[in-house]
Formats: C-alpha cells, sequence, structure tokens
C-alpha cells in the first residue's frame, strides 16, 4: 500500500469526510479531500488532511483539481471516490427541466469529467487503479418524491456498468456502492434545493406534500429503520479500494439487502405496493 494515493470528492460532511479521514490514518493512503466550499477545505486543511476545493459542477475547477492533484504526486493517482453529490426532493411533475439539467451537472456530469480524466491518468501509469462510484439503492429502483436525484443514480449506474466492461483486461477497477439510509446530513443538504425549484403549494399534489413531504423534509427522524453511520459504507470502500479483486457493487444496510432481493423476485406491480407502502 505503499504511497498509494486517492482522491475523494464531497468530504465537507458524512460519508467523504469519514472516508477522507479513515484513509488518512491508515498507513500509505495519501488522501486528496476536496470540498465545494473553502471554508470547509480551511476545516480540513486544520485537521492535517491535505484539501483543496473542487466543485463538480463547475468544469474548470475540476481541471484545476486533478491537475493540483498530480503537480503533487508527479503525475499519478491510484484510486477515485466519487462521493459528491444531492438531492432534489419533489414529484416528478413539478421538477422544472432547468432543475433536472442542474443535479445532473453535479450528480452526473462532473461525475464522469473527473472519471474520465482519472481514467486517462491511470492508462498512462501502466492500466491500474479503483474507480468508486458513490451510487445508491435509488439506482436501482425509484421511489416517490425522488425522481430527480434517482434519475442521477440509474445514469450513473448505466455508465459505470459499461465502463467496467470497456476496462475488462486491464487492472483498473470500476466499482459502485448502493448505500441506502446512512447518517450524514443529506435530507439537511437538499431543503435549499427543494426550496429553489419546487412550487408545491401550487401543484396538484400539495395536500400530499402537506400531509408528507414537508413534514418529513423539515422535521425528519433522528434515526430510521436499519440505519447506518458513515463508518459502516467507508468499510466497504476500503475492501473495494484494498482487496485484489474488489465487488462489482457493494450494498450497505439491511435495507438496500431486503429491497434488490425484493426487486428481483417480485412482479413490478408488487414491487411498486411494497415501495409505496414503505415509504
Amino acid at each position: 500500500m505503499a504511497d498509494k494515493s486517492i482522491l475523494i470528492t464531497g468530504c465537507s460532511s458524512g460519508l467523504g469526510a469519514d472516508a477522507a479521514r479513515t484513509l488518512h490514518t491508515r498507513q500509505g493512503w495519501r488522501v486528496f479531500a476536496t470540498c465545494r466550499k473553502a471554508e470547509d477545505v480551511a476545516r480540513l486543511r486544520a485537521e492535517g488532511l491535505e484539501s483543496f476545493v473542487l466543485d463538480v459542477a463547475d468544469p474548470d475547477s475540476i481541471a484545476i483539481g486533478m491537475e493540483e492533484v498530480l503537480a503533487r504526486t508527479g503525475g499519478t493517482l491510484d484510486a477515485l471516490f466519487n462521493n459528491a453529490g444531492y438531492g432534489l426532493p419533489g414529484a416528478v411533475e413539478d421538477v422544472p427541466p432547468d432543475a433536472l439539467r442542474e443535479i445532473f451537472e453535479t450528480n452526473v456530469f462532473g461525475l464522469h469529467d473527473l472519471t474520465r480524466r482519472a481514467v486517462a491518468v491511470m492508462r498512462t501509469q501502466g492500466g491500474h487503479g479503483r474507480i468508486v462510484q458513490h451510487s445508491s439503492v435509488l439506482g436501482r429502483m425509484s421511489m416517490r418524491w425522488r425522481g430527480a436525484y434517482t434519475a442521477t443514480k440509474h445514469a450513473v449506474e448505466g455508465l459505470t456498468d459499461t465502463m467496467r466492461l470497456e476496462l475488462r483486461g486491464t487492472d483498473i477497477h470500476v466499482v459502485i456502492l448502493n448505500t441506502g439510509p446512512v447518517t450524514s446530513r443529506f435530507r439537511i443538504n437538499s431543503i435549499p434545493m427543494f426550496e429553489k425549484w419546487v412550487n408545491w403549494q401550487t401543484s396538484a399534489l400539495a395536500e400530499t406534500y402537506r400531509s408528507h413531504l414537508i413534514r418529513h423534509l423539515y422535521e425528519g427522524i433522528d434515526r430510521v429503520p436499519f440505519q447506518l453511520d458513515p463508518p459502516a459504507v467507508t468499510a466497504r470502500l476500503i475492501h473495494a479500494l484494498e482487496t485484489p479483486r474488489p465487488r462489482v457493487r457493494y450494498f450497505i444496510t439491511t435495507a438496500t439487502y431486503i429491497l434488490e432481493t425484493a426487486r428481483r423476485i417480485l412482479p413490478q406491480r408488487s414491487f411498486d405496493w411494497l415501495v409505496a407502502w414503505a415509504h
């Protein structure tokens, strides 16, 4: 593991922050913990992490960030963990096209740009490396109110599965983490995007918003069934990075296993009923 380097996006809190801190303490990993905001970078630097700004919604920031990594390593990169992303709650019929364009810019286009750059580096250094994409259980199925986010994760799954096939025969492994409920600021961070884009008061579903989504979004609850904390995800990330033959995908949380199993064995309408009942 000597001198292994990893670039992680979305390290301001939650899963990205835990992954960066944990890998930083593991002998041999050099972690580049990136964030969108300068104040978060300063906080991570104060903790002893190598951190700099990388905004995956900004192509120029992506290019500069990768150049920074290569300048620090002498032109190499062993792993990329694409963790940055956000949610946009709301019924599909209430999500404007511009809102969909904006969330795809971060969750898909920025991820794809950074992935392409990382693969090019890995090919140049001899055809070895790890690409780990943080997807979701919603990359495999759908739930009400999460159509925009689900669409981005389905896109990431499609791109990643295809790239894995295209990289057969190399030592560049492409892995997906399918997480379920994990403790983070994801719900809280989605509120500004909901307020920016979704005019729920004029929606045909206004009463349903009021009785379901609004209460969940603004009040929330401390824990949900089967919820895990970020170290559970970091443990799977470490396995994906360090095992000689990583899995194609890692299902994380019991809820993810249950839903994946149900998706495979139930007729679609029965599965739809189950998801609607559970959510």
